[in-house]
C-alpha cells in the first residue's frame, strides 16, 4: 500500500467498494465489513501536530471516528473515544491502535442521546486524560427512507435529532468549561447540509444545523480563544452505509462524485488533524467539505 505522500491519481486511489455480501443492521462494524474502509492505519503518519493533547471523539470505533483517533494519536495525542455497546469490537481496536501509538486510549460505551451520559464523557476526559483540548463530535445516525417524509417515523425523527444534534450540544455545553484558550472543537457535518437527499430528509436536517451551530458556537468562544470548526464529508465508506441504505444504493455509492467513487475514512483524517492543530490558528466558523468534488455551497 502506498502512503499519504506519494503523489497518486485520486479517480484510482481507492478501488469502489463493493457490499460483497456484507449486509449488517445498524449500527455495523467494521470488523465484519468484507469490503474494509481504510482508516489509515497503514498509512498515516505522524509528525507531533497534537503532542501532549487530549482529544474526544464520538463515534470514535469506527469509519471516520477511527481515522480520526489514529492520526491524533500518532500525532501524539491521548485518545477517548465513545460508542455505542453493541460497537464494543470495533472499539477495542480503534484502542489497541491508539496505545500502538504510544498513546493513552480511553473507551467510554453508551448512548449519546442521554444527557448525563453526555456530561459522563466529558467527566471521564478530565478525570483520565487531565482535561479537554480537543472535542471532536462526530457520531451520527442515518436511516434511508425511500419512500421520504411519509416513510419516516417520529422514533426514528427522535433518534436522528438526539444524536445528531442534542448530543454535540450537550458534549460542548459540558466541555467548554474544561477547555483553555487554544481548544478545539470540530463537528462533522455533510455534504448533505448542502445537497440534501429527499431519503435522507431528517439527516440532512440535522446537518444542516450542525453547520449553523458551528458558525453560531465560533462567535461565542471566540472570547475565549476557542475555535470551532467542521467538515462536512461526501459519500465515506463506513459500517454506516452498508447498515442504513438500500442495497442498489451501496453498489453505486460515491459513483456521482467528479471523482468517481466513494472516499475512505483516511482520506478525512488530515482535516481534522488541521483543524485541531496551531496550524488552523486563523481559522474559526469555517466547514471545509472533504466531498470527492461536490460543493459545499
Amino acid at each position: 500500500m502506498t502512503d499519504q505522500f506519494t503523489p497518486q491519481d485520486p479517480r484510482s486511489q481507492h478501488p469502489a467498494p463493493e457490499l460483497k455480501g456484507g449486509e449488517q443492521g445498524h449500527p455495523g462494524l467494521a470488523a465484519k465489513m468484507p469490503d474494509k474502509p481504510d482508516h489509515g492505519e497503514d498509512t498515516y503518519r505522524g509528525s507531533g501536530r497534537l503532542t501532549g493533547k487530549r482529544a474526544v471523539i464520538t463515534g470514535g470505533d469506527s469509519g471516520i471516528g477511527r481515522a480520526v483517533a489514529i492520526a491524533f494519536a500518532r500525532e501524539g495525542a491521548d485518545v477517548l473515544i465513545s460508542y455505542l455497546p453493541e460497537e464494543e469490537e470495533d472499539a477495542a481496536d480503534t484502542a489497541q491502535l491508539i496505545e500502538k501509538a504510544g498513546r493513552i486510549a480511553v473507551r467510554v460505551p453508551g448512548d449519546i442521546r442521554d444527557e448525563a451520559h453526555c456530561k459522563a464523557i466529558i467527566d471521564r476526559a478530565v478525570g483520565e486524560l487531565g482535561g479537554v483540548d480537543i472535542l471532536v463530535n462526530n457520531a451520527a445516525f442515518q436511516m434511508a427512507q425511500p419512500g421520504g417524509i411519509t416513510d419516516i417515523t417520529t422514533e426514528q425523527f427522535d433518534r436522528v435529532m438526539k444524536t445528531n444534534l442534542y448530543a454535540m450540544f450537550w458534549l460542548c455545553r459540558a466541555a467548554v468549561p474544561q477547555m483553555q484558550a487554544g481548544a478545539t472543537i470540530i463537528n462533522t457535518a455533510s455534504i448533505q447540509a448542502y445537497q440534501s437527499s429527499s431519503a435522507l430528509l431528517d439527516y440532512a436536517t440535522t446537518k444542516g444545523g450542525i453547520v449553523a451551530f458551528t458558525k453560531a458556537l465560533a462567535e461565542d468562544l471566540a472570547e475565549q480563544g476557542i475555535r470551532v470548526n467542521a467538515v462536512a464529508p461526501g459519500p465515506i465508506w463506513t459500517p454506516l452505509i452498508p447498515a442504513t441504505m438500500p442495497k442498489e444504493k451501496v453498489e453505486s455509492f460515491g459513483g456521482d462524485t467528479p471523482l468517481g467513487r466513494a472516499g475512505q475514512p483516511a482520506e478525512l483524517a488530515p482535516a481534522y488533524v488541521y483543524f485541531a492543530s496551531q496550524e488552523s490558528s486563523y481559522t474559526t466558523g469555517e466547514v471545509l467539505g472533504i466531498t470527492g468534488g461536490k460543493p459545499v455551497s
